[in-house]
């Protein structure tokens, strides 16, 4: 399954998978912090560019469709994955202003803060604009990049050890222990805080979002799956942050 690579030090098994977890984590933690700190965003989509890339560096054609890079088998299920994204996303956002409300504790406004652009200061004829600009980065990089690595080459190489459903447990959990870069340790006012309760629910939402790209992988027979999922909660974010939030 594996072209030989290092002169066969990779293998493609549990220790793999968790060397993926850890490498790419430590690297995107860094990478979104300084972006938060800077508002110097140039070195992000590097990283969800590396995440797309791996698949085609790791594994051989017969490698990506064990891992559900091949056609969608079940297409009433695009349907289906796009909506319970967008309805998870919305029910995060309900949460999130219902317990912080405008505070910075709200993942999704924060998430807008950290955006290199104020959003407060954009006129309604622009707002749609950047929300569509916005809209189209959110529906490439991350839902490309994040899923092909975590559903995708992660969940494949914990599977043999673990099975489906410790695999796709293990997956989401380092999916949504990586997002504390994007929100529970936050830069706000000239300091870094971490906001233990909040950061705690944003993890946990976020695993359980794990959970539901895998199952939208599970049913749609593919990858694709994952993605047009992970594209529906991206978007439905955006258009809460542009439209309800600021």
């Amino acid at each position: 399954m594996i072209r030989m690579q290092l002169k066969g030090i990779i293998s493609f098994n549990w220790k793999l998978g968790f060397a993926l977890i850890l490498i790419f984590g430590v690297i995107r933690f860094l990478i979104v912090t300084y972006s938060i700190q800077t508002g110097d965003n140039k070195y992000l989509s590097f990283i969800f560019l590396l995440m797309i890339l791996m698949p085609f560096i790791l594994l051989n054609k017969e490698g990506r469709k064990s891992i559900g890079i091949q056609k969608i088998r079940h297409l009433k299920w695009i349907f289906y994955a796009f909506l319970l994204a967008a309805v998870s996303c919305g029910f995060m956002h309900l949460v999130g202003d219902s317990l912080f409300g405008s505070d910075i504790s709200n993942w999704f406004r924060y998430i807008g803060e950290s955006y290199p652009i104020d959003l407060t200061a954009i006129d309604s004829e622009d707002k749609l604009v950047y929300f569509v600009i916005f809209a189209l980065i959110g529906m490439t990089f991350s839902p490309f990049g994040e899923e092909l690595m975590y559903r995708g080459v992660i969940h494949g190489s914990l599977v043999p050890k673990f099975g489906e459903r410790n695999a796709a447990i293990i997956d989401s959990a380092a999916f949504g222990i990586t997002h504390l870069a994007h929100f529970g340790l936050v830069y706000y006012e000239g300091s870094w805080q971490f906001l233990t309760i909040p950061a705690l629910l944003w993890v946990i939402f976020i695993f359980f979002t794990g959970l539901l790209f895998n199952f939208c992988k599970t049913k749609t027979g593919s990858i694709w799956g994952a993605v047009i999922a992970h594209m529906a909660f991206n978007i439905t974010m955006t258009y809460f942050i542009f439209y309800h939030i600021f």
